[in-house]
């Protein structure tokens, strides 16, 4: 928005200035002309009266004066040159053909020395073209107005255009065209907006189709148990065995208990964009936040017989990074992707973070089989289960990377996920810590976070 106030200010006051300017110019070079030509005849009409006063005697110039202001009916004046107060390089202007043109408060005027009679000096006052004058100014007036509405008009043309443009936008989308974008252009006055909308849109585009996948979801995945408690009620109904009827109902409080499960999971994942507007960020050791979780999950990787290292980059041992985070969604990012590495991994999980630039990087590595290429770009989407063999009857409902995903997009991170090959052993200098980077099988989860200028 602060671009728009700097552009219409500029585009006002250069409006004024360039406007006034060429008036200023155009009145300039009229003005002598317009001037000229209106008072052409009364610079000849006192010529003439100074060769008429001329040949009189002195005596007689008063009454001659007279004479001529009544003949001529004009407002002639005589009087003497010392009475006359001018500055002194106006003064030889008075003899000069034409006679010198003055203006008073009321109207303007010529003054003439005599040529025979040096002594005295004659005034011819001169009508007032007011009308015309007022013609002028009205017209001026007016070409001031009507320049700085057209400038205007020029300078918010682009301005609605992004305006029509945005309205559009907004009414395709609210029509059901999700995918609808504000086409982007830097020079637009409003381009933070139009950023803004693409994002707002974006978000309800993503909300809209995660809230599609959550009730498709949910209503395929509680067929079975619905359809399981159904046949158990009816069969502990028919049954007159008090056994087979507690065995029923058993596995009816089972059924219910996924359903429980199963409701709780999706509700949650349905929650987590409000969770997003209410992070409670603290500064976060991240080497320290790691050893942490490297600690926590060493009894999990030992129920599945796999070993689980964690390794930090040299510099980042020496330097430690600080970043602003939510512990708690951090810590359940970092073990959703633990736990996927626990159930995959072969031997050995590598835990590693390490700093390039302005980033730092978190990997997940296992020595698992890894992910099918044909899975890689929709393994972050809800509800996706790549491995059949571990159903939603053990608690697996394909939330778990969705809501890391989520999790590294709050905190304006990436991730991504590939296959490696070598898997190696437990790096102790850089030159290994490199190689663990960039060689490793299974699969390989790489976090991205920034590092902001005020985080080390």
């Amino acid at each position: 928005m602060r671009r728009l106030y700097i552009s219409i200010i500029l585009t006002v006051i250069g409006s004024l200035f360039i406007i006034t300017w060429g008036l200023d110019k155009i009145v300039a070079k009229q003005t002598p002309t317009q001037a000229q030509s209106e008072y052409a005849l009364y610079h000849q009409l006192i010529e003439g009266f100074d060769r008429q006063l001329s040949s009189q005697d002195k005596n007689n110039l008063a009454h001659f004066s007279q004479q001529i202001s009544q003949d001529y009916q004009l407002a002639l004046q005589l009087d003497k040159s010392k009475n006359i107060a001018l500055p002194h390089e106006l003064t030889p202007q008075l003899s000069q053909t034409g006679g010198l043109l003055l203006a008073s408060e009321t109207q303007p005027y010529l003054l003439k020395q005599l040529s025979q009679h040096p002594d005295y000096i004659i005034q011819l006052s001169l009508p007032v073209t007011t009308v015309e004058e007022h013609k002028i100014d009205m017209i001026l007036t007016a070409t001031l107005y009507l320049g700085v509405c057209i400038i205007l008009l020029a300078w918010l043309f682009p301005l609605t255009r992004r305006l029509y443009l945005l309205t559009q936008t907004a009414a395709n989308i609210g029509a059901g065209n999700l995918s609808a974008r504000m086409p982007l252009n830097r020079l637009s006055y409003i381009s933070m907006l139009e950023s803004s909308f693409n994002r707002m849109a974006a978000q309800i585009e993503k909300l809209v189709a995660d809230n599609k996948i959550l009730a498709r979801s949910m209503s395929h995945d509680i067929r079975t148990p619905m359809s399981c408690l159904r046949f158990g009620v009816e069969a502990a109904m028919d049954t007159k065995d008090l056994t087979k009827k507690d065995q029923y109902l058993a596995r009816m409080e089972t059924e219910l208990t996924r359903m429980e499960d199963m409701t709780t999971a999706f509700l949650e994942y349905a929650g987590m964009e409000r969770q997003g507007f209410h992070l409670k960020l603290e500064a976060i050791n991240i080497n320290d936040f790691l050893k942490t979780i490297n600690t926590d999950f060493q009894a999990l990787a030992e129920q599945h017989n796999v070993t689980l290292n964690y390794h930090a980059s040299d510099e980042l041992t020496k330097n430690p990074v600080i970043l602003s985070l939510d512990f708690h969604w951090c810590y359940r990012a970092i073990q959703n992707l633990i736990s996927n590495a626990v159930q995959y991994a072969n031997n050995e999980i590598l835990l590693a973070s390490y700093r390039r630039g302005n980033q730092l990087y978190i990997n997940i590595k296992d020595d698992g089989k890894g992910i099918p290429e044909e899975s890689i770009d929709n393994i972050f989407d809800p509800f996706v289960k790549l491995d059949v063999d571990r159903s939603r009857e053990l608690g697996h409902f394909g939330l778990g990377l969705a809501i890391t995903a989520k999790v590294v997009h709050w905190h304006n991170g990436t991730i991504q996920v590939n296959n490696k090959a070598d898997f190696p052993k437990a790096p102790n200098d850089k030159q290994q810590f490199d190689s663990a980077i960039t060689k490793t099988s299974g699969a390989c989860f790489t976090i991205a976070l920034p590092i902001s200028t005020q985080e080390k």
